[in-house]
């Protein structure tokens, strides 16, 4: 089975929108900040923060699909010598190896920041063995009084919040200092502080390498102890300086906490004592910060959106890892003489095979893969046979691989055509055959086809149906003639049929759609029902056959607008041989 390269995926890309999205969202933070806490308060100002992460979550979300693809040219591969194989190109164009090598060394970096992180909330969590619990202040979250001095005030942790105070938390606060602590605490607490502690050290950790992130981690951590200073302010605003006095009696942390807030945590104690003097904004203005984060959110999110490029299509992404391959063959130049459509699964091959009277035929074997850019990689196998007469037998086979966008047809051309005169510009000879491959996420509704990897001599493509507790195989060979006035279109196809009892096949040759269904009988029998139509969907012929497993049965007829002949030969086996025995070939390559 094929699978797509994991390093397919343009991992770099996204990365580096990632990087630029933050580094603009922070870039913003840092130019308004000082701005929106004098105009708005502290409050209203820390939630600029909101505007990296949101910025980073825009620049990775999907586009719309561009469906401007008929204006792209098509792919086309040409084959015009005769090979038993030829060499598989490497669509790429470039090998993986450096990606892998900034890869590993992005992920050592995160790992070794978030393993110091860990460690150092290890650290500081170990410093609480012993500390016993506190059960009348009336805290809605739990308190701990630490063995230590120098351990809190401090609020630990995210999802299992904790507030620590120290060992001679009542010796060196009084009664009023010691309810704004525990105030400031709490307010961290309901405003879940410690889970933005958590994102910003997952960001920093991702951005390592980026001055900005380790400054913005910083910042944040700044501005959370300063909006908590102003809730706190709001309900206590009378106690200005027992607040002022609690801040200079606290040490500064002997120790980091990554998740948590620690009441000085090594952050300019007289910014915070300087905003104590500052007037609470009015409620008008608190209104007006709020519109106007919101605002500066959505606006900076939007931005980062619009700006972000569009990948052409998704790759089929939300299909299931399934694939409408299409494929119209023309031969010798003539019109589009076959047409077929298959339901395939990413990287599983599916076998297809036309003639064109006895001078032309042709065998392939057709795999979908999604790969970078939005692009789908159709790699085949196809083998060709170019019969010029008197015993000039030509075979031509190759391995094309193609890269195209969903949608787009992508053409494998095998053979040449043989020019004229130079003065009259004509062609002697056309001895080309042309696929022109479509493909498209999605199946809705094709049957799925389950073939091998690689088209053997005397098999045709299988289109599976649903799996069943009664499978059919049905082979036919066809032969649609057509009078186009001077001359009649001959057109022949083989075709293998796994099928469900009693649920109907489709398949198209040329511009006609033929419906098969298969019945059990009695006596061992089977009932195959076949209709044809046309490109309007008129019913053109009914057909109903009856016989044996393993026999052929025959059906022959003119349409009813009096256009068209047919002649089809089927054959009813019981199971589906073809699929077994591509299972257990893919059992003895294994």
């Amino acid at each position: 089975m094929n699978s797509p390269d994991p390093f397919d995926i343009d991992w770099l890309g996204h990365g580096w929108l990632m990087l630029l999205a933050f580094t603009v969202g922070v870039l913003l933070v840092l130019a308004l900040r000082r701005s929106c806490r004098r105009l708005f308060g502290a409050e209203r100002a820390c939630t600029l923060w909101l505007l990296p992460p949101l910025a980073m979550l825009a620049s990775q979300l999907p586009h719309v699909a561009a469906t401007q693809l008929g204006a792209m040219p098509t792919v086309v591969y040409a084959v015009t010598s005769a090979t038993a194989a030829l060499p598989v190109p490497d669509a790429a164009g470039s090998s993986p190896g450096w990606r892998l090598v900034v890869l590993m060394c992005w992920l050592a970096g995160a790992a070794i920041s978030m393993a110091l992180a860990a460690w150092l909330q290890w650290r500081y969590r170990r410093r609480l063995q012993g500390a016993t619990l506190i059960s009348d202040v009336g805290a809605r979250w739990p308190v701990l009084r630490a063995t230590s001095p120098q351990v809190g005030p401090a609020l630990v942790g995210a999802w299992r919040a904790r507030i620590v105070l120290p060992s001679d938390f009542a010796l060196r606060y009084d009664s009023t200092e010691q309810a704004l602590i525990l105030a400031h605490e709490t307010m961290h607490a309901c405003r879940r502080d410690g889970w933005w502690c958590l994102l910003g050290q997952i960001v920093a950790g991702m951005f390592w390498f980026h001055p900005l992130a380790w400054w913005a981690l910083a910042a944040l951590r700044h501005d959370q102890e300063l909006a908590c200073d102003a809730a706190v302010l709001r309900e206590h605003g009378a106690r200005r300086r027992s607040y002022a006095n609690a801040m200079l009696k606290t040490q500064s942390a002997a120790f980091a906490l990554p998740v948590g807030c620690l009441w000085s945590p090594r952050h300019p104690i007289t910014e915070r004592i300087a905003m104590l003097k500052l007037r609470q904004p009015t409620p008008a203005r608190q209104r007006s910060g709020a519109a106007f984060m919101a605002l500066s959110v959505t606006l900076v999110a939007g931005a980062v959106y619009a700006s972000t490029p569009s990948s052409p299509a998704q790759g089929g992404k939300g299909t299931s890892g399934q694939y409408t391959l299409k494929i119209d063959v023309t031969m010798g130049g003539h019109p589009d003489a076959m047409h077929f459509i298959r339901c395939v699964k990413s990287g599983e091959p599916a076998r297809v095979s036309g003639t064109d009277g006895d001078k032309l035929s042709w065998l392939g074997s057709f795999s979908v893969s999604p790969v970078a850019d939005g692009q789908l990689e159709i790699r085949t196998q196809i083998g060709t046979r170019f019969d010029r007469g008197a015993g000039k037998v030509r075979t031509m086979s190759g391995k094309p691989v193609v890269r195209t966008l969903p949608g787009l047809q992508a053409a494998i051309v095998f053979g040449q055509v043989i020019e004229g005169s130079r003065l009259d510009n004509s062609r002697l000879e056309d001895n080309t055959i042309k696929l022109g491959i479509t493909p498209t996420p999605g199946c809705a509704g094709i049957p799925l086809a389950d073939i091998g990897d690689a088209p053997a001599a005397a098999s045709s493509p299988v289109a599976v149906a649903a799996p069943a507790t009664r499978e059919y195989q049905l082979n036919m060979a066809i032969e649609l003639a057509t009078d186009e006035g001077r001359s009649t279109n001959v057109r022949r196809a083989t075709l293998t049929l796994c099928t469900t009892a009693g649920k109907t096949s489709s398949f198209k040759i040329n511009d006609w759609m033929v419906d098969a269904t298969a019945e059990p009988a009695p006596d061992r029998r089977m009932q195959v029902d076949l209709a044809i139509y046309d490109a309007g969907h008129a019913l053109l012929a009914r057909k109903r056959l009856s016989g044996a497993f393993s026999k052929i049965l025959h059906a022959d007829g003119g349409t009813l607008d009096g256009r068209s002949r047919y002649v089809m030969d089927v054959t009813p086996l019981e199971g589906c041989p073809a699929r077994a025995a591509e299972a257990a070939g893919k059992t003895g390559r294994a």
